[in-house]
């Protein structure tokens, strides 16, 4: 279902960058505007959360390890480095990769005093937060879903232990984006049962078809109208006798 574009675009795009912002603001009632905010991560659920970050006043830097994904990051206006030299300058972090161990220990030790780590893309798995109790000097909760840890050199805060800040300090994406994914999910087991027998045993990705369908009636819902090819435009298109 991921695969599907009504899903990625939608979902894990403005879903998660707007539930993302709306958790760490409700966690530490912090002010984003005039902050640097470091995006680990620069796939769509990155993309949207830079873009959210941005539009509250950040300045946004991107940590990415696909030289496409951070090419794509600069053309986009966004500053692009290592997290070794993003942590010793940003007020705000976030994961967003879907991987392990994105912000470790020492990242950690070099980051400014008061910056605050958070994760929205996986798990609890992408903040090493074992390495950072173990190496912590104290640990106390000052806030629901904020932890301060003090090193030698250093206090950070961690929200929500680590885990999805979006749904742990939050209430997850609007219904108003999940309804898309959801459809995806439900016109999926109805192309399943429909094609009962005709299916191979293997993974499917959504179809065409039911993408478009679940866009034109999302957009049925909006009262929004959109335009349709003509036949001259359909059989031009078709064609391969006209061209530059």
């Amino acid at each position: 279902v991921n695969d599907a574009e009504t899903k990625h675009l939608f979902d894990n795009r403005y879903g998660t960058g707007q539930s993302t912002i709306d958790g760490i603001i409700r966690a530490t009632n912090r002010m984003i505007a005039g902050n640097i905010f470091v995006v680990a991560g620069y796939g769509w659920c990155g993309k949207g959360l830079a873009m959210r970050a941005s539009g509250m006043g950040a300045n946004v830097i991107i940590c990415e390890v696909d030289p496409i994904r951070a090419l794509e990051a600069v053309m986009d206006g966004y500053r692009v480095m290592p997290m070794s030299e993003a942590a010793k300058i940003g007020d705000f972090f976030c994961t967003v990769t879907g991987d392990i161990n994105v912000i470790r220990l020492e990242h950690f030790e070099v980051m400014k005093e008061g910056a605050i780590v958070a994760n929205s893309g996986h798990f609890d798995v992408e903040i090493d937060v074992k390495s950072l109790e173990e190496a912590a000097i104290q640990k106390r909760s000052i806030r629901d879903y904020v932890c301060e840890y003090t090193l030698k050199n250093t206090k950070v805060y961690v929200l929500a232990q680590g885990r999805l800040v979006n749904l742990s300090a939050a209430e997850g994406h609007p219904s108003a984006v999940m309804d898309m994914s959801f459809a995806n999910q439900a016109l999926s087991a109805k192309f399943i049962v429909d094609n009962n027998g005709i299916l191979n045993k293997k993974v499917y990705k959504i179809p065409a078809d039911i993408d478009t369908r679940i866009a034109a009636l999302k957009l049925k819902a909006m009262g929004v109208k959109y335009d349709s090819l003509t036949q001259e435009q359909i059989e031009y298109l078709k064609s391969w006798s006209f061209g530059t």
